[in-house]
């Protein structure tokens, strides 16, 4: 990434995968970036120092959890709301990877665990 971009490197990563990408997805930011880490399929990180982050470049890192952002009611409508507006505006597309009977539930969770989604995976009732 740093290649890509002339060394300067990017304002922020998002990472789903955790042990096997995070050393990889700090190096990818410029100062001040921003690591927001929200899976980890492939493992838990490691602890960090935070000496870490401030060697790299004053990084900001997070771990968000849904739950966290949805803490009322009102908050889940509103966000909720958001997402649905920018896909009725046409500013957000949600790629549809495969869609599943409900009836056929176990076989789509296989499906999803072994990472094979590129994209949403529905279940239809």
């Amino acid at each position: 990434m740093k290649r890509l971009t002339d060394g300067k490197g990017v304002n922020v990563v998002y990472d789903s995968v955790g042990k096997t990408t995070f050393d990889q997805s700090l190096n990818c930011l410029k100062p001040r970036g921003y690591m927001v880490l929200f899976g980890q399929s492939s493992g838990a990180v490691s602890p960090l120092n935070p000496q870490v982050l401030n060697a790299k470049g004053s990084l900001f890192l997070t771990r968000p959890t849904l739950a966290h952002y949805t803490l009322t009611r009102d908050e889940t409508l509103w966000r909720m709301g958001d997402i649905f507006r920018w896909i009725a505006a046409g500013e957000l597309t949600v790629r549809i990877d495969k869609t599943f009977a409900l009836a056929d539930a176990a076989q789509a969770h296989r499906y999803i665990e072994g990472r094979e989604t590129k994209g949403k995976v529905l279940l239809i009732p």
